[in-house]
């Protein structure tokens, strides 16, 4: 497998420092397409993170070259994230709500959600009244949203080639830190985007005291995840490329209780299976429990007029 060095995106600097060294074997033959489900348990897994020594933006470096990742993202098949499906439904839905507060006054509802995966954010802006498309990598996971009859593209944010000055509002959830060029995508966003449209983008937050706490045993450290921004890092690659942050705020999850007691199958798997069987003789395994540590949050920012 083929690794690559690349430049601080934000800044472009080569002065970084390491933070946390590889816990990926040095010689894989075999690479898991898996490792990139949204659903993927592979926590403390990770190529070498590197904070720039000019800026502050935590990344992955060397990492795998992009074009063998998006290879990757393009055959995922997540079929765990199907039954995880109500916790999605009940945060995108509360996500929406502070969206719609901030959306701006423009003659059309025209929403894009990049990276939507199987949709289930753009079906929800749908029932509210948004002309609400996707654009997604997952072959699969685009027919999945098709299937459901919803305006969902099959590929990247530059290969749907929208016109400049589509959309009222762009969203992001859980997708820049996987993105081998987030600054690029931002600029496309800004393209896109009418003037005076909102930008929202839902990440982790490697500056909280949750991760700061808990340092490598932080469980967002994973091969998948290629950038790990800040608040402060996250609003000066927004602002170079022009887009006038108006706030950020801290923004948990809904899980369903069995997928919860699932994901500790990584940390403890003796505990896990039994916790799972618990939950499932008392017919909890979808009852959707609200999971903040403060270790992620939402910013909105606005294209200027």
């Amino acid at each position: 497998m083929t690794l690559e060095y690349v430049p601080c995106n934000l800044c472009g600097s080569t002065d970084s420092v390491v933070l946390y060294p590889s816990t990926l074997p040095e010689n894989e033959s075999d690479h898991d397409v898996s490792r990139y489900n949204c659903t993927c348990s592979g926590y403390g897994q990770h190529y070498t993170i590197v904070r720039c020594q000019q800026c502050g933006l935590v990344y992955t470096n060397p990492r795998r070259k992009a074009g063998d990742i998006l290879d990757d993202y393009e055959q995922v098949e997540d079929r765990l994230y199907l039954e995880e499906r109500e916790g999605r439904v009940l945060t995108f839905r509360r996500n929406l709500r502070p969206l719609e507060l901030l959306s701006p006054p423009l003659n059309d509802a025209r929403l894009l959600d990049v990276g939507c995966h199987i949709g289930v954010f753009v079906e929800i802006a749908r029932e509210r009244g948004w002309d609400a498309w996707g654009v997604e990598p997952s072959r699969w996971a685009a027919a999945q949203a098709q299937k459901r009859g919803l305006q969902v593209i099959s590929g990247t944010l530059r290969q749907a080639a929208f016109p400049a000055d589509s959309f009222a509002v762009v969203t992001m959830w859980d997708v820049i830190e996987h993105l081998a060029n987030p600054r690029g995508e931002l600029e496309e966003v800004y393209r896109i985007l009418k003037p005076g449209g909102l930008l929202a983008v839902h990440t982790i937050n490697i500056e909280s005291l949750f991760a700061r706490l808990l340092g490598h045993r932080w469980p967002w450290l994973m091969e998948m995840h290629l950038y790990y921004f800040s608040p402060t890092t996250l609003q000066r690659m927004m602002e170079s490329v022009g887009f006038q942050v108006i706030q950020w705020k801290n923004q948990g999850r809904f899980l369903l209780l069995g997928y919860l007691v699932s994901r500790l199958e990584a940390y403890t798997p003796l505990l896990a299976r039994g916790l799972n069987r618990l939950v499932r003789s008392l017919g909890l395994q979808n009852l959707a429990v609200p999971v903040n540590f403060g270790d992620l949050f939402t910013m909105f920012a606005r294209k200027p007029l």
